[in-house]
């Protein structure tokens, strides 16, 4: 067995061989790209010829020079860097650090350790293509929230009627009325044809005179108003602000139906929509964050584990205590959190089991976290007997009595 610690950076890879002993074989600085993938494979070549003898440790996942690791057959394992720091501290106290020596003490895990770590996933490319889509998807969501968030700072130095006017700011009409109003002044002298026009050309059709006769009620209230030089330099922001809202708007929709299109095509698409609460945004962001590699997961523990859903126990001496998972996967436990969300108004078995937790003193978010992670494992059972979702299977035997609430 030929075991190699892989300390990457963004433009070389320090890379240290060592054999089941530990002692070194090489040790070498390689750049990135095609030349130092090849250089790596030669040096590999020359101590072993089986691949499946290599096993690889690296502080990543994804890219493509683990692409190519992977794909040349090698056993590579993704070592989160908070492990990888708690092992270096194992070992070393003077806190000494270099590249070089992280290389070998990734070597040294995996030769030591790797039964504690998990290989890299086999998803298929299906599955990591609508993860990118739904990461880029949600990224574009988030970075809308900050600039509506920075719109309605803006807003509220010198323009508080659009605020009042308006409840969401990344809105249709809400921008298709600050795009032509960006001031108090030009947004009293609006009539109600002109309102109506401008939610027209951005998509509304329904209640279009009410709705612009409530707006520009709103817009001609009176306000306290901010300094002319002023008002004039935000509203040259509030321009550029609901110019690039619109773009974004424009791009989500966009990366939407890229993400629609992937998820459809998925084999595994009709179990998740199957399930309450999932559609094709939160199916595609769970699907795409588990991944689709089916022996990832041995058990429904595995994954909720891997999901952050499952409680963690602290127990030593006399002290015993339960509390929340924080090592997670952010993304996907935010998915699952709305999931869990969804699911409450389309599924009676849901709504009761989510009652009961709430009964039992948990608050909305414990109750919620408990909720998710039964659904967790409802997918598990799914995913591995390739059945749709069944309302009675899932909660019929939880339907009696409240006195059962483990997970």
């Amino acid at each position: 067995m030929i075991f190699i610690g892989d300390d990457w950076a963004q433009d070389h890879h320090d890379v240290h061989l060592m054999d089941d002993t530990g002692a070194r074989l090489a040790s070498k600085r390689l750049p990135e790209g095609v030349a130092g993938i090849a250089a790596l494979y030669e040096l590999i070549a020359a101590h072993t010829s089986t691949a499946e003898e290599v096993v690889i440790g690296i502080e990543t996942d994804r890219g493509l020079w683990v692409n190519a690791l992977v794909g040349a057959g090698y056993q590579v394992y993704a070592i989160n860097p908070l492990a990888a720091s708690r092992y270096r501290d194992r070992h070393h106290v003077s806190g000494a650090k270099s590249d070089a020596a992280d290389a070998k003490l990734l070597a040294d895990l995996v030769r030591t350790d790797r039964h504690n770590h998990r290989p890299i996933a086999g998803d298929s490319a299906d599955a990591d293509a609508i993860k990118v889509l739904a990461r880029g998807h949600q990224n574009l969501i988030w970075t809308r929230t900050r600039h509506s968030n920075a719109l309605r700072s803006g807003l509220r130095e010198y323009f508080p009627a659009a605020i009042a006017a308006f409840a969401t700011l990344h809105d249709r009409d809400a921008l298709a009325v600050l795009a032509r109003a960006a001031t108090p002044a030009e947004a009293r002298h609006l009539s109600v044809p002109s309102i109506v026009s401008a939610l027209k050309k951005a998509g509304r059709q329904r209640n279009l005179d009410k709705r612009a006769r409530e707006i520009q009620a709103v817009l001609r209230s009176e306000h306290l108003a901010a300094p002319a030089p002023l008002t004039a330099a935000l509203a040259a922001t509030t321009r550029a602000q609901v110019a690039m809202l619109l773009e974004l708007n424009k791009q989500i929709d966009a990366l939407h139906d890229a993400l629609a299109t992937h998820f459809d095509a998925h084999p595994d698409a009709d179990i998740y929509l199957s399930l309450p609460g999932l559609g094709v945004v939160l199916g595609a962001r769970v699907l795409g964050e588990f991944g689709d590699d089916p022996d990832r997961y041995t058990t429904a523990k595995c994954r909720k584990n891997y999901a952050g859903t499952s409680p963690v126990t602290i127990a030593s001496g006399k002290k015993r205590v339960v509390v929340a998972r924080y090592v997670r996967n952010d993304r996907l436990y935010d998915a699952i959190d709305r999931w869990a969300l969804s699911a409450l108004t389309s599924s009676p078995g849901a709504r009761i089991y989510y009652d009961q937790r709430r009964a039992a003193k948990d608050t909305h978010h414990e109750a919620l976290r408990a909720l998710g992670n039964r659904f967790v494992g409802i997918l598990h059972g799914c995913l591995n007997h390739r059945t749709h979702y069944d309302e009675h299977t899932a909660w019929g035997h939880r339907r009696t009595t409240p006195k059962t609430l483990a997970a």
